[in-house]
């Protein structure tokens, strides 16, 4: 088939590679110079299927006022007459229940652990390399009472089957040796070791070298202007470069596949949720991060990328602003020296910013859409790293009309009507 890519973030152009390998004449379009320009460029690195949750779960909205009254916010809100924002943000509350939690955990677990398997098997078949470790996610509690409020989603691990370890200090100590300068400061921990580690941006770029190798073309400095509809059927994409045909599309658009499909009548509930990043050169490796480590309390990963540290969280609600906010920076800058005093040397650091693509149920939305010939690859939130190798498997096996690996219901727009 002939098959167009709208974005080339990572979920695009690891999709473009999986689709190039089975056959398919594929054919990517990106606005930007070139692939992982914008969400994936600069994410915390973590891969990490044990750690993929809703944000909307029980208890969660009195802890969402508790966060926006902290000094080192994870929340922010910037009040906005804007609509979207708010239908999404009352979706998002009537996912805050035990049982949707259950369901939208376990459907986002379903995914990211089929991914990491994808990644695993990737990285076998390619030799593909990206500041890649294989150490797990460390997430550390502040509290006794966090770390007594893990057992639902330890429930959900054992479900499927996810290998973890609930660790005290002397515990987390043997993976994370350098936190033992700050080691009062923590009471515990949960351990997932199949989580993994990497740049994403990197990733990226090497996967995109690699589906070119099999023929995919990447159209880059080419805006998407409109897709056309005819009698229930997308006949082309209109682009700054003329209009592109194929006999099916998949749109991977992140924030921006919300305007895009609304404009052909297709509704989804994908919101920008802005997060920030600061990327730290090593001091000391001895006193840095050996993989990825999240603090419960501030929602902040601290991830060690090769001979760099990438600290990266905060969740601001404030539209398609891309401005760098000051007090975002202070915020990471506190956790990474917080935790790693002596690791890294923050007046060295880069500051970026990017929009995640979030769902008010966290699951992204995966599939076909009503209109024939489009498809759908959006509204991964944070997860898009972890998520990318298993989505791009996934999607180019259902699109091929060969039968997914993993169980696909719940994953398509058609949970919302």
């Amino acid at each position: 088939m002939k098959i167009a890519i709208l974005g080339s973030g990572v979920i695009g152009t690891t999709a473009a590679y999986y689709l190039s390998r089975a056959g398919h004449e594929v054919t990517v379009i990106e606005r930007q110079s070139g692939p992982a320009l914008e969400t994936s460029f600069a994410n915390a690195g973590e891969v990490s299927p044990g750690y993929s949750a809703p944000w909307a779960g029980p208890g969660v909205p009195l802890k969402a006022i508790k966060w926006m009254l902290m000094h080192h916010s994870p929340l922010v809100i910037k009040p906005m007459l804007d609509p979207a924002m708010w239908r999404w943000g009352m979706a998002m509350l009537r996912n805050c229940t035990e049982a949707r939690y259950r369901e939208n955990k376990a459907r986002m677990v379903r995914l990211a652990e089929y991914s990491r398997d994808c990644m695993v098997q990737l990285r076998a078949d390619t030799g593909i390399r990206y500041d890649e470790r294989t150490q797990g996610t460390l997430q550390l509690f502040r509290t006794q009472k966090q770390l007594d409020g893990i057992g639902k989603d330890v429930e959900i691990l054992q479900q499927y089957k996810v290998p973890y370890q609930v660790l005290d200090r002397a515990g987390y100590l043997q993976y994370e040796p350098a936190l033992a300068d700050v080691q009062d400061k923590f009471v515990g921990a949960l351990r997932l070791p199949g989580d993994e580690t990497g740049d994403c941006f990197i990733f990226t770029n090497e996967i995109a070298k690699l589906a070119q190798g099999m023929g995919a073309q990447f159209r880059f400095n080419t805006a998407i202007e409109r897709l056309v509809v005819e009698g229930g059927q997308l006949q082309g994409v209109q682009t700054s470069q003329g209009l592109v045909k194929a006999d099916v599309t998949l749109l991977a658009l992140g924030s921006y596949s919300t305007a895009m499909l609304q404009a052909v009548g297709v509704r989804i509930p994908v919101y920008p949720v802005k997060g920030f990043s600061i990327t730290v050169p090593i001091s000391n490796a001895a006193k840095a991060p050996e993989s990825t480590i999240m603090d419960e309390t501030h929602k902040v990963a601290v991830t060690r990328l090769g001979d760099r540290i990438r600290v990266g969280g905060t969740a601001q609600l404030s539209g398609f602003d891309l401005r760098l906010d000051a007090g975002r920076r202070k915020t990471l800058e506190f956790v990474v020296t917080d935790l790693f005093p002596k690791g890294g040397d923050v007046a060295q650091a880069s500051f970026w910013t990017g929009l995640r693509p979030m769902t008010p149920d966290g699951t992204p939305i995966l599939g076909p859409t009503a209109i024939q010939g489009l498809w759908l690859a959006t509204g991964h939130g944070t997860l898009g790293w972890t998520m990318a190798a298993g989505t791009g498997r996934l999607m180019a096996d259902w699109m091929g009309g060969r039968k997914p690996e993993i169980e696909t219901e719940g994953l398509t727009v058609e949970r919302y009507r």
